[in-house]
């Protein structure tokens, strides 16, 4: 609940009327009062939509990326392994 309207004063006349003696009840309104959360500061679905959206395009990219280093260590290694065999049977 936003600050502007927790009533606190009405929160510990409340639990003082439940029983609860004023010290008490006044430190567990300000302990509710303190952790409040400001509702502005939270995450909606859109952002949460617009971060999933940014992340998937960025793991697609970096996949690509991935790939095409994967491309070139398989080139070299293919080359590798023909030159290597080429020295074995005495091609070159």
């Amino acid at each position: 609940m936003p600050l502007s309207t927790f009533d606190t004063h009405a929160a510990v006349t409340a639990l003082r009327d439940a029983g609860i003696d004023e010290a008490h009840a006044a430190a567990i309104v300000n302990t509710v009062r303190d952790a409040s959360v400001d509702h502005a500061d939270l995450a909606t679905k859109g952002d949460l939509a617009e971060l999933e959206t940014r992340l998937r395009a960025a793991t697609r990219a970096d996949l690509e990326t991935l790939r095409s280093e994967m491309r070139w260590m398989l080139a070299f290694q293919a080359a590798l392994i023909l030159a290597i065999a080429a020295k074995l049977f005495g091609i070159v």
